[in-house]
């Protein structure tokens, strides 16, 4: 039985290449190096102890950037079971291409869709894009949305060209979860500025969930840590964006927040084993 299952993993590429390869990034999370493989995170995560949630970004409508094979991450799941669950990612702007991968997704054995609004450059509630959510919801694929700001871009020219409308909760993502119930949600990060929206959110849709990654717990907003001891406590899932933080700083600052071992065990692992069918109990 792992320790905890961090939902919110980027490893490299099969060139190498990860979220903070370039120097400009590096500087900008003060990562140090990052790990030169997904056999690297793989043995990190498990000395840890721990289960990773692992994906890439397609955003090649958006950027021009080659998205990373989804076999890729499937392959990842089957050489590092106790380590890693693969989620898959598709470009919405390719229509019936991004659906018919998305069910390839799931023929795969991923178990999820990632996707980043400001970096793909759309809104989830168009209902040009209603198929995709109609195809994973009928599949029992979790949607992970990228909400609130972004490091990524951050200190370029106008920002790398990422618009950070495209990741507000309300109404973009919050019409998604209300027009298919059934879908299960997660949404990435503390969705600053937007936290409140996420919040009530939380507490008014059952199929919504939120990630806490990205962040040190010691610059949570107080609100945020409030809600996830009370209202939201079976709604809210560790993540840790690592390489941008590792998983053991994460950690560190978390239980100095002062929660109940009852509800941290919910945060750390039984909340996103119960989401993502995975099977926590003693071997």
């Amino acid at each position: 039985m792992p320790r905890a299952i961090d939902v919110h993993v980027h490893p490299p590429n099969p060139s190498g290449e990860s979220l903070t390869s370039s120097k400009e990034a590096q500087q900008y999370f003060r990562t140090g190096s990052p790990p030169s493989s997904a056999q690297e995170v793989a043995e990190y995560y498990a000395s840890l102890d721990m289960m990773a949630v692992v994906f890439d970004i397609d955003s090649e409508s958006a950027t021009g950037r080659p998205p990373t094979p989804n076999d890729y991450f499937a392959g990842l799941m089957e050489q590092h079971p106790k380590q890693f669950i693969g989620f898959g990612s598709v470009d919405p702007w390719k229509g019936r291409a991004a659906v018919k991968e998305a069910e390839r997704c799931a023929e795969l054995g991923l178990r999820g869709l990632k996707f980043m609004p400001n970096m793909q450059q759309f809104y989830p509630n168009e209902e040009r894009f209603y198929p995709l959510w109609e195809t994973a919801q009928a599949l029992g694929l979790v949607v992970l949305f990228h909400t609130g700001t972004t490091g990524v871009g951050a200190g370029r020219p106008g920002g790398g060209g990422i618009k950070l409308k495209y990741s507000r909760p309300i109404p973009y993502v919050d019409d998604v979860a209300a027009d298919f119930p059934d879908l299960k949600i997660i949404m990435a990060h503390p969705s600053w500025p937007w936290q409140e929206e996420q919040l009530a959110m939380l507490v008014h849709k059952p199929n919504v969930y939120m990630d806490l990654s990205g962040w040190s717990p010691k610059y949570f907003q107080p609100s945020l840590v409030q809600y996830a001891k009370t209202l939201i406590q079976d709604k809210v899932l560790f993540g840790s964006d690592y390489p941008v933080i590792n998983p053991e700083r994460w950690l560190s600052d978390f239980d100095g927040l002062g929660f109940p071992d009852d509800i941290r065990k919910k945060i750390l692992l039984e909340n996103a084993a119960k989401l993502l069918g995975v099977s926590v109990e003693p071997a």
